[in-house]
């Protein structure tokens, strides 16, 4: 079973090949609060105001380009929904890979450094 501190610890790269659904839900244990939604990886996150959101947005910002895997986000007042999918697996229709995995752990590993 993979960790959430390795997938923390991974580093992106160029995949054509998605995971299977037996991965994924592996995967899924090992990043708490994410699930799967519509094709993605997907998890909400709460603050207390639209400056906590805004804050967030930017740190995953930076943390994330640094891996060039880039989420979907949602963003309202006090809520930031992140969803993440890899355009390029699977002859290019998508799906769900490790990097999406890789990267929810780092969004995560963000949240909980914030001072909220």
């Amino acid at each position: 079973m993979v960790t959430a501190s390795e997938l923390r610890n991974g580093k992106c790269r160029h995949l054509e090949t998605g995971l299977t659904d037996a991965e994924i839900k592996d995967r899924l244990a090992a990043v708490d609060g994410w699930a799967l939604q519509d094709g993605k990886v997907v998890k909400s996150y709460g603050f207390n105001n639209y400056y906590q959101t805004l804050a967030f947005v930017n740190a995953i910002a930076y943390v994330i380009h640094a891996e060039d895997h880039h989420p979907e986000l949602v963003v309202t007042y006090n809520r930031c929904v992140v969803k993440f999918d890899t355009h390029s697996v699977n002859g290019g229709r998508g799906g769900i890979s490790e990097n999406d995995f890789i990267c929810a752990a780092k969004v995560d590993a963000v949240f909980q450094q914030a001072a909220l």
